[in-house]
């Protein structure tokens, strides 16, 4: 296992938490929901004996503090956080990044790519929920109305219930090794946040298709093979579709970067094509 490295950097309104393993070409690994950088330490274990392997706690969320006001988690912001971070670490146009991410880290990592194209290689997008692309969307949009009702009615409990209940999410595939006591904990207060500040915005993001489609980042849109009709799997394979390209698979499903062997080997495929 790759010793670690923790940091910390102030950008605006926060605070960032991060840990950096390995070293060679800069891959960022941008986790998504709940979840913090301790989520992916077994996939980061996995890559850095080849690659500088950076995560990091987003805004808001564990060991990330806010140093402003509380407020919505734009996906903007967390964009501008992950471009600052990849310069911490040496990141530059001569010296570009590759770029994982999960979930709502894939929206970011989207972003990411639009906003700072000449810091990136490669986006890896798996299961971006990108729901105003399906046909669906005004669905989601009527579900979206429902959990911001839920959560000012009830809070975060049933925000999620009503949220949970429309993902219909098994979560097979998904294993790996169990989760710190300290790791469940922070992830039960950053519920809080999720439900609160993020789930909108990210929710209503559309990519900019356009510029994707035309820029000098790859984009990798990813699902999983154990996730099949399940929405975050749909908004991959559509936004496959949208960039005129295929959806790659992983193993596992939406959280399948819990098994971080097979996940870490068919990541590395991908980023050396």
């Amino acid at each position: 296992m790759e010793p670690v490295k923790t940091e910390k950097l102030s950008v605006p309104g926060a605070t960032l938490y991060y840990e950096v393993r390995g070293s060679g070409p800069v891959l960022l690994l941008i986790c998504g929901g709940i979840y913090d950088a301790e989520g992916f330490a077994g996939l980061a274990d996995e890559l850095a004996a080849e690659r500088t392997v950076v995560t990091f706690d987003r805004r808001g969320n564990s060991r990330s503090v806010l140093t402003g006001r509380p407020a919505e988690l734009s996906v903007s912001e967390q964009a501008d956080d992950a471009y600052r971070l990849l310069g911490a670490v040496g990141v530059t146009a001569d010296e570009p990044a590759d770029v994982f991410g999960n979930s709502s880290g894939a929206v970011i990592a989207l972003e990411l790519a639009a906003r700072n194209p000449g810091m990136l290689r490669t986006v890896v997008a798996h299961e971006p929920p990108v729901f105003e692309l399906l046909a669906d969307f005004d669905h989601w949009r009527t579900v979206l109305g429902q959990v911001a009702d839920a959560y000012r009615e009830g809070g975060a409990g049933p925000a999620m219930g009503v949220f949970g209940g429309a993902m219909g999410m098994h979560g097979e595939g998904d294993g790996g090794t169990p989760p710190s006591p300290e790791f469940g904990a922070r992830m039960q207060a950053n519920l809080e946040v999720f439900v609160a500040r993020e789930i909108a915005p990210v929710g209503a993001y559309v990519p900019d298709l356009e510029g994707l489609r035309s820029g000098t980042v790859r984009i990798v849109p990813a699902v999983g093979a154990a996730s099949t009709g399940e929405p975050p799997n749909r908004a991959g394979l559509e936004l496959a579709a949208r960039l005129g390209t295929t959806a790659e698979v992983f193993p596992g499903g939406h959280g399948g970067f819990g098994d971080a062997a097979p996940f870490a080997a068919r990541l590395r495929e991908i980023l050396e094509a």
